[in-house]
């Protein structure tokens, strides 16, 4: 068998040599990517940090109410947040908050329409699948080497590379919710002469729209997943903390820090749930 293992196919070898590569060729690209990235980052970051804690407490609670009209999920976003105030974590969850928000932004853009496309072509699907579930099942801790490698440190690698953890996710359930829309549903709207455009809009994404903010949940749960491994690159927020407990094998710190992340975790969850009606 040594004839086997002196043979090695060089899979890591031509993997560095592609990103050195791309690094060098598009060193104006990447670092277009880095500054436009980190403007909108600071300024959205800038946005809500200036205004007093408890006023931006008031809008997520309003938006909540906009979103679920209960004032049950109203109630646990408030007192999740000022849990969040009193425990010292305020600015953290906002860079956290951010990093989400542009990973969702990002990701639902990409993975609605691409999710739309792959349910009317089952061809287009076939060939996404397994590049999909590459993406979900490579090692988080690999996406962080290239983006290191194309970006430095900071918030932008752990962005993109919680962009690219995250996609499959919007896609495929965007893909299931349009994709099992009722034969009934579609023959009747055919029927009155709807275009494939109106059947699209008035059809098939009023039925698959539990499934895509359920995709959007997830992307969500997921983007808070990657803010521990974001830390590890030198992104800002709640995964400093935790990053830091390890660090000093404090376990306070680290129990205090993640149960942050689950607190926020929630709050979104519940702010954003949506349940097909019957």
């Amino acid at each position: 068998m040594d004839w086997l293992t002196e043979n090695k196919i060089p899979v890591g070898r031509v993997a560095k040599d592609v990103f050195e590569w791309l690094r060098d060729n598009g060193r104006v690209i990447f670092e277009g990517i880095e500054d436009g990235l980190d403007a909108m980052i600071d300024t959205v970051l800038a946005v809500l940090q200036y205004p007093n804690p408890l006023v931006v407490i008031a809008l997520f609670v309003a938006l909540t109410w906009a979103l679920q009209r209960s004032w049950k999920p109203c109630l646990l976003v408030l007192v999740g947040f000022l849990f969040i105030l009193n425990q010292g974590y305020w600015e953290e969850t906002l860079e956290s908050l951010t990093l989400v928000l542009f990973a969702c932004i990002f990701c639902m853009a990409l993975g609605v329409p691409i999710g739309i496309a792959a349910a009317h072509r089952p061809n287009l699907y076939k060939g996404m699948r397994p590049v999909l579930d590459l993406m979900q099942t490579l090692p988080t801790f690999v996406y962080l080497i290239p983006m290191i490698v194309f970006f430095g440190i900071g918030m932008v690698p752990g962005l993109v590379a919680t962009v690219i953890f995250v996609l499959p996710a919007p896609i495929r359930l965007t893909h299931l919710g349009v994709s099992s829309t009722p034969t009934p549903l579609l023959e009747a709207s055919r029927a009155f002469g709807a275009t494939p455009r109106q059947t699209l809009w008035k059809v098939e994404l009023p039925y698959a729209l539990p499934q895509i903010m359920t995709g959007l949940n997830q992307t969500i749960m997921l983007s808070l997943s990657m803010v521990v491994i974001a830390g590890l690159v030198g992104a800002d927020g709640l995964g400093v903390p935790v990053v830091r407990a390890l660090n000093q094998v404090n376990p306070a710190l680290g129990f205090e820090s993640g149960f942050i992340i689950v607190v926020v975790a929630i709050m979104l969850d519940r702010m954003l749930r949506v349940e097909r009606k019957s």
